[in-house]
C-alpha cells in the first residue's frame, strides 16, 4: 500500500494533534543525546549519580545533562519514558512499514526513488550512505538549534507558536534551492 503526500500528511498532522492533545508535543532529537548519554554512563558510571539536592534527582558532570535541574541526567538514569519510547517506535515502525508495504504495480518494491537514480545512480549502498550523511547532518543542525523539525517546525506550528513558523519558512527557504542544486532541477 502506497500512501499519496495527501493521506501521508493527514496522517502525520493527526499524530502529531493527537500527541500534543494527549501527551505532550513531540520533538526527538534530544533524545539522541539521551541515548549518547545512556552509552557514556554505561562506560563511566560516574557521568550521571544520584542526587537528592539537584531538582531532579539527579545530576551530571555533563554540562548539558546537568541542565534544567538535572533533566536529562534523570533521562539518562530512567530512559523509558515517553520521548524515549517514541523515538524508538520511530525506528522499529519504519521496519514495519518496510516489511509490510507491499508491491508496486510492476510487483516490486521500490528501494530507490526515480528522481535519485538519474542523479546518482541505482546503487542502494550509496543511496544508504547519502542517506545517512544526510540524516547526521540534519541531527547535527537539530542539536545546534536547540531542537529538530518535529519539535520546532511540527509542534510549534500546531501549537500556533511564532517561532514554529519561523522555522519552518527557513526550512522551506534552504530546503527547496537545496534540492534544486543536488538533483539539478
Amino acid at each position: 500500500m502506497y500512501w499519496n503526500w495527501f493521506k501521508g500528511g493527514s496522517a502525520l498532522g493527526i499524530a502529531f494533534l493527537l500527541a500534543v492533545v494527549l501527551v505532550k508535543p513531540i520533538g526527538v532529537s534530544t533524545q539522541f543525546v539521551i541515548l549518547d548519554g545512556i552509552i557514556g554512563d554505561t562506560l563511566d558510571n560516574t557521568l550521571v549519580v544520584e542526587d537528592k539536592t539537584a531538582k531532579k534527582g539527579y545530576s551530571s558532570s555533563n554540562a548539558y545533562l546537568n541542565k534544567s535541574g538535572g533533566k536529562y541526567a534523570k533521562s539518562v538514569a530512567h530512559p523509558l519514558n515517553y520521548s524515549f519510547v517514541f523515538v524508538l517506535s520511530m525506528v522499529f515502525g519504519g521496519l514495519l512499514g518496510k516489511i509490510f508495504q507491499g508491491e508496486s504495480s510492476s510487483g516490486k518494491v521500490k528501494q530507490i526513488p526515480e528522481v535519485h537514480q538519474r542523479r546518482f545512480g541505482n546503487n542502494p549502498v550509496m543511496r544508504g550512505l547519502i542517506t545517512f550523511a544526510g540524516g547526521f547532518i540534519v541531527l547535527f543542525g537539530a542539536r545546534l538549534a536547540g531542537g529538530c523539525t518535529s519539535g520546532h517546525m511540527m509542534s510549534g506550528m500546531m501549537q500556533t507558536s511564532i517561532s514554529g513558523y519561523l522555522f519552518a519558512l527557513a526550512a522551506f527557504a534552504v530546503a527547496v534551492p537545496t534540492a534544486i542544486i543536488i538533483y539539478k532541477k
